[in-house]
């Protein structure tokens, strides 16, 4: 079974200037790994126009599915719908259901800002979301959310069950305290090259004043995955030290 791929594009400059923390691709990377989609390639950009538009077309045209995140909101620089809509050369317009549905819900507050959260290019699909009435949107392959993790999220669990699926990407590690990561490099070098289908890293920790490395590999092989990383608890053991299943508990 092959595995589509996908590519996020968050959008704002809240979080390149570090006022705002991310937390919506960890979420989004471990859903996607769990329906088989292999996310190849994250993308921070600012809320600049040509930015948006050509940060879209050339993920859009490299993987499988592209999912954005920020910028959908009611003020002047939530510009990422309008982007999408010069991306794909169609117009910027009121979707009808939507914008028939804010307007009814909403009232005499459904102002001209927040109008612009019912426009979408033109054949876009809303993306339903629980938590507050404005959708997100799907055009061709790329699907456009909410930055607001709880919004986000939502909007994911609604387009979840339309997305492809590839075989699971499922993940095995072990890790052990004590662990100098260049005393196992060559070993970990040869252990990945004998599981070229599989994505083996090395990750150092420390937890409070112990420190140590996490062996982590990835991929759809669950055979060859529990082999590397008996191969990798081998390798940890000649170490002198416990080697323990799982990820540290950070």
């Amino acid at each position: 079974m092959s595995n589509p791929t996908a590519a996020i594009l968050i959008i704002g400059n809240e979080i390149l200037s570090g006022r705002t923390q991310d937390v919506n691709v960890q979420f989004i990377a471990r859903r996607l790994a769990a329906r088989g989609i292999r996310l190849e390639e994250v993308r921070v950009i600012p809320d600049v126009a040509a930015r948006i538009i050509g940060a879209v077309n050339e993920l859009r045209a490299a993987y499988d599915m592209l999912f954005t995140t920020g910028g959908i909101g009611p003020t002047h620089d939530d510009i990422t719908s309008e982007c999408v809509a010069a991306a794909f050369g169609l117009p910027w317009e009121h979707e009808p259901r939507t914008f028939a549905l804010m307007a009814e819900r909403m009232g005499e507050t459904f102002n001209e800002a927040r109008q612009r959260m019912a426009t979408m290019p033109r054949g876009a699909v809303p993306i339903e979301n629980a938590v507050s009435l404005a959708p997100g949107f799907t055009i061709g392959n790329v699907h456009v959310m909410a930055g607001v993790p709880r919004i986000m999220q939502a909007m994911f669990d609604a387009l979840e069950p339309s997305l492809p699926a590839g075989a699971p990407i499922a993940m095995r590690a072990v890790h052990g305290f004590g662990v100098l990561e260049g005393n196992i490099a060559a070993g970990l070098t040869a252990i990945a090259a004998r599981y070229p289908a599989l994505d083996l890293g090395s990750y150092p920790f420390r937890r409070d004043d112990r420190g140590g490395v996490a062996i982590v590999a990835k991929g759809t092989d669950v055979a060859a995955l529990e082999a590397a990383i008996g191969e990798a608890t081998t390798l940890i053991a000649a170490q002198d030290v416990p080697a323990v299943p799982g990820e540290p508990a950070l």
